[in-house]
C-alpha cells in the first residue's frame, strides 16, 4: 500500500534547473547586446568627432527636454556599462558638455555606478560558483585579503583609470566583497576621473583628441590618489608586524 501511494511522487519529473536556465538567459542577453553593438557598428556614434558633429542638436534637445535628457543619459550610461559595452568615455564627455562639469559628474556617477553594480552582480551570478569550484583552494588567500580590505583595493582600482571598467566589474564579481562595499567604493573611486572628463566635455570645442585629456600628469595624479587609498592597509600590516615582534 505504501509503495502504491508513493509511486506517483516517484514518477514525477525532476524540477527544472531554474538556476541553470536563469544563467543561460543572462549569458544570452550579454552576448546579444555585445553582438548587436558590433553588428550595427554603434561605436561610430560614440566618438569625439561624432559628439562634436552633433553638439548643436544634442544641446537643443537637452535645453528643450531637460528631465527627459537626464533620464535618457543615466539609463543609457547604465545599460552600456552593465553590458560591458565600450563608450564610457564618450558618455562622460557628453555628460560634461550637456549638463556641466559638476552636475554632469553626478549624472555620470549615477549611470556608471548603477551599470557597474549590475555587471558585478551578473559576473557573480554567472561565474563565481564555477571559479570557486575550479580554483577555490588556490584563490583562498586572495579571496580572504579582498574580503578584509575590499574597500581599499576597489577604491585604488577605481581611482586609477588604466584598468578597463568592464574588466573590473566582472572580476570583482568573482570575489567575496559585499555588494554594499562594491557600490560605495565604485561611487567614490570614479569621481576624480569622471570630473576630469566631464570638465573636458564642457570645453568640447577646445579638445581635438582624448590624449589631450588623459595626459601623463593627469594619470600620475590619479595613480598617486589610488596608491594613497592603500595607505591604511600598509599601516595595518606595519603595526601588526611591530606588535608581533
Amino acid at each position: 500500500m505504501m509503495l502504491f501511494m508513493s509511486s506517483p511522487a516517484s514518477m514525477q519529473a525532476p524540477a527544472p534547473p531554474v538556476a541553470g536556465r536563469g544563467k543561460l538567459i543572462v549569458a544570452v542577453l550579454f552576448i546579444a547586446a555585445i553582438g548587436a553593438f558590433f553588428y550595427f557598428d554603434l561605436g561610430t556614434y560614440l566618438s569625439l568627432d561624432a559628439l562634436k558633429a552633433n553638439r548643436d542638436a544634442l544641446r537643443g534637445f537637452t535645453d528643450a527636454n531637460y528631465t527627459t535628457s537626464v533620464i535618457i543619459f543615466i539609463v543609457s550610461y547604465c545599460v552600456f556599462v552593465a553590458f560591458s559595452l565600450p563608450g564610457a568615455v564618450f558618455f562622460t564627455l557628453a555628460g560634461g558638455f550637456l549638463f556641466g562639469s559638476v552636475v554632469g559628474t553626478l549624472y555620470v556617477n549615477l549611470g556608471a555606478t548603477s551599470g557597474s553594480t549590475l555587471a558585478f552582480l551578473a559576473g557573480r551570478y554567472l561565474l563565481r560558483d564555477w571559479v570557486e569550484a575550479k580554483f577555490g583552494s588556490r584563490l583562498e588567500p586572495f579571496q580572504e585579503g579582498f574580503a578584509k580590505n575590499g574597500f581599499n583595493y576597489l577604491l585604488t582600482i577605481r581611482l586609477i583609470p588604466i584598468f578597463p571598467l568592464f574588466i573590473v566589474n566582472l572580476l570583482c564579481g568573482l570575489t567575496r566583497v559585499s555588494p554594499g562595499t562594491y557600490v560605495v567604493a565604485t561611487a567614490l573611486g570614479i569621481i576624480p576621473a569622471s570630473f576630469i572628463y566631464a570638465y573636458a566635455g564642457q570645453q568640447l570645442g577646445a579638445i581635438n583628441s582624448l590624449k589631450e585629456i588623459a595626459s601623463p600628469n593627469v594619470l600620475m595624479a590619479l595613480m598617486l590618489l589610488g596608491l594613497l587609498a592603500l595607505a591604511p592597509i600598509a599601516y595595518k600590516k606595519y603595526t601588526a608586524k611591530k606588535s608581533a615582534a
